[in-house]
Formats: structure tokens, C-alpha cells, sequence
């Protein structure tokens, strides 16, 4: 069902060998806060419990099924 672009697999993943593939769509489905940017991707959080509970931020492109980037974010505060 999910897609990944060929900057996610040719960049992001060499990058950040950490990630998995699974957390992502994870995240995809099971946010804990999402926000749309200006470009119309969409931005996704949810903590990752193998990452020690860093929160995982995923970005898809506008039609929510083609991951595009994923990296920790260390910056990330909910603020709900």
C-alpha cells in the first residue's frame, strides 16, 4: 500500500541506516500529531519505542500513501 520515493530510498536510508521502513508507516498510521506544509506534504510525529522514545517525524507527499523523508526530531515538543 505504501510507496517510498526514490529520494527516501537512495538518500534517506543510506543517511540514517537506523530507519526502518515499518516505523514509518507506523508513524504514518498512528500519529501522535500531523501538520501539512506549505508545499502539501504532510508532516507526522509518534514516539518510536526502539528508538528509546525519540519521536520519529515522516513526511508524505500529498497523497499520504508516498513517504518522502523520516529522521528523529530532536526538536519536537507536542503541544497539545
Amino acid at each position: 500500500m505504501y510507496q517510498f520515493t526514490d529520494y527516501f530510498e537512495e538518500d534517506v536510508l543510506r543517511r540514517r541506516p537506523y530507519l526502518k521502513k515499518e516505523w514509518c508507516i507506523r508513524v504514518v498510521e498512528s500519529f501522535e500529531y500531523t501538520e501539512e506544509q506549505g508545499d502539501g506534504r504532510f508532516r507526522f510525529w509518534a514516539k518510536i519505542p526502539e528508538l528509546g522514545g525519540k519521536y520519529l517525524r515522516v513526511i508524505v507527499e500529498y497523497d499520504m500513501i508516498t513517504i518522502h523523508n523520516a529522521f528523529i526530531d530532536k526538536n519536537f515538543t507536542p503541544n497539545w
